[in-house]
């Protein structure tokens, strides 16, 4: 990611914060008392209302290169893209919304495409805001993880998800018959915008990110450990503890069952892969003795 585009991303991102999640300070309290209208923090509706509305703009932007192009052109003034997102979603957006799609138009980027990437990013963190305020972010964590473990072992519904030639509507209706009634609100949207953009990738890919910011907002990193066997709560709290003091920060688990493994355990935090598992072990002697 070029600097230009990571500084609109930083400040895409405050932007969201000041609007949903009033600071306490003198200043604001003084404003407040001046205005006779306190400032809250958004409730949970509010924001998941919010994501629909920046997932629905992204969408938009994706579709027309001439609008993107246009929010993006650097020989524009900002406040003449500002003034173009007022003039053709005002009458469609919420203020909250509005104001965030106008400091996206304000901002410069590397590429227009940015602009798509940017308004995804704000909008998954508005539905995670969501599930935070109403105390359900480690729920949805858990049901991204594991509709995520569902889509990898099932090698068709991965193929379908991350075809980029099949039809949206497809998908839609694909996962029309999967999570509805299943799953947390938050989790329904994250996965229906994210598995039938145009740009998802593999599936199985696409919906580990999603698992890894959830994580990252409940200030954790994600081991991914797959094991024989299931672990006891004990041997869980024992991992945890040792990977924390191994990479110096809280450490969540993420525990998949594989009984290919034979026995011990494959760990991967991030891009680190530490393998104990039997068959790795197995499979090195094996290559030690054809050597």
């Amino acid at each position: 990611m070029e600097a230009s585009t990571r500084a609109a991303t930083v400040e895409v991102h405050q932007r969201l914060e000041q609007l949903t999640r009033p600071t306490s300070g003198l200043l604001e309290k003084a404003r407040d008392r001046l205005t006779g209208q306190p400032a809250r923090a958004a409730t949970g509706p509010e924001m998941l209302s919010l994501a629909d509305e920046l997932f629905a703009v992204s969408r938009v932007l994706d579709s027309q290169l001439g609008l993107r192009r246009a929010m993006a052109d650097p020989a524009g003034k900002p406040e003449e893209r500002a003034a173009l997102v007022r003039r053709l979603f005002a009458s469609q957006l919420s203020s909250t919304a509005l104001d965030l799609v106008e400091t996206i138009a304000r901002q410069r980027w590397s590429r227009p495409i940015d602009l798509v990437e940017a308004t995804i990013t704000v909008a998954t963190e508005a539905a995670l805001d969501a599930a935070d305020a109403n105390g359900e972010l480690d729920g949805v964590e858990d049901e991204l993880f594991r509709f995520g473990r569902i889509v990898a072992g099932d090698r068709e519904l991965n193929r379908v998800l991350s075809d980029r030639k099949a039809s949206v509507e497809g998908r839609k209706a694909l996962l029309d018959r999967l999570l509805p009634g299943r799953v947390n609100p938050v989790t329904e949207l994250l996965l229906r915008n994210i598995l039938t953009g145009a740009h998802v990738g593999t599936a199985e890919i696409a919906i580990e990110r999603l698992s890894e910011v959830a994580s990252r907002r409940r200030g954790q990193s994600v081991a991914r450990v797959t094991t024989a066997v299931p672990l006891t709560p004990a041997q869980e709290q024992q991992l945890v503890d040792v990977l924390g003091r191994l990479y110096g920060r809280q450490v969540g688990l993420q525990v998949t069952v594989d009984p290919d493994v034979l026995g011990g355990l494959i760990i991967q935090v991030g891009d680190e892969v530490i393998d104990g598992s039997i068959a790795h072990r197995l499979e090195a002697a094996r290559r030690r003795l054809a050597g």
